[in-house]
């Protein structure tokens, strides 16, 4: 069983930085390309960014540019570093593996950023 846990959301104000963090609770990073997802109230779950096992990274254009993910296999663990924190950035942030494996969702974390 794969268990995901995600932290480091929180409030922030527009144009701050959040780093989230999700922790595996066995190796599988080494095996699946990761994402990160999102869904604000009202939306459907959205794909923000993914790295593959080799660490080639992919981001969805409404966050390029100011989001970061990485992953450290050692920890393993993802993180998305997000700077430049907009509005329309809040939402509840999850991370699984991309393509999503539907067991592995966690409980995410909150990201609220006010203008």
């Amino acid at each position: 069983q794969v268990q995901l846990v995600e932290s480091g959301g929180g409030l922030v104000q527009a144009g701050g930085s959040l780093r989230l963090s999700c922790a595996a609770s066995r190796t599988i990073f080494r095996i699946y390309t990761m994402g990160w997802y999102r869904q604000a109230p009202g939306k459907q779950r959205q794909l923000v960014a993914h790295i593959t096992s080799g660490g080639s990274t992919n981001y969805a254009d409404s966050v390029k540019g100011r989001f970061t993910i990485s992953r450290d296999h050692a920890k393993n663990t993802v993180y998305l570093q997000m700077n430049s924190l907009k509005p329309e950035d809040t939402a509840v942030y999850y991370c699984n593996a991309a393509p999503a494996v539907e067991s592995y969702w966690g409980q995410g974390t909150q990201v609220t950023v006010s203008s």
